[in-house]
């Protein structure tokens, strides 16, 4: 089995760091920073790819615990979204109000 993807296996660093520091002193925009880092022109495949980076546990669905640290995905240095941040993008992702984004809500939402 190979090893697990990062982040940088998908998306540039520079472009992660720019992304980062963007939203450092910005309220976190999850379509902003999807535009920022690269991913809105990346394939649905890869698009999957960082959803299955970002899901931490590995359910299969992207929690609200797991979106608090959704910069922390991207890189170490991230910080963590506040939690009005964290409930804004919930609720732009999940499409079916079950609670947790799942992969193809997210990759709507990088999409849309």
């Amino acid at each position: 089995m190979a090893g697990k993807l990062t982040m940088t296996d998908l998306l540039k660093p520079e472009d992660i760091k720019k992304s980062l520091d963007f939203f450092a002193g910005e309220t976190f925009d999850p379509k902003k920073f999807f535009e920022l880092v690269g991913m809105t022109a990346m394939s649905a495949d890869s698009v999957k790819q960082v959803f299955m980076v970002l899901d931490v546990d590995g359910s299969g669905f992207i929690e609200e615990e797991e979106l608090k640290y959704v910069l922390q995905g991207f890189s170490k240095e991230g910080r963590e979204l506040t939690d009005d941040e964290t409930k804004a993008f919930l609720i732009a992702a999940d499409k079916d109000g079950d609670g947790k984004i799942g992969i193809d809500e997210f990759a709507t939402l990088v999409h849309e």
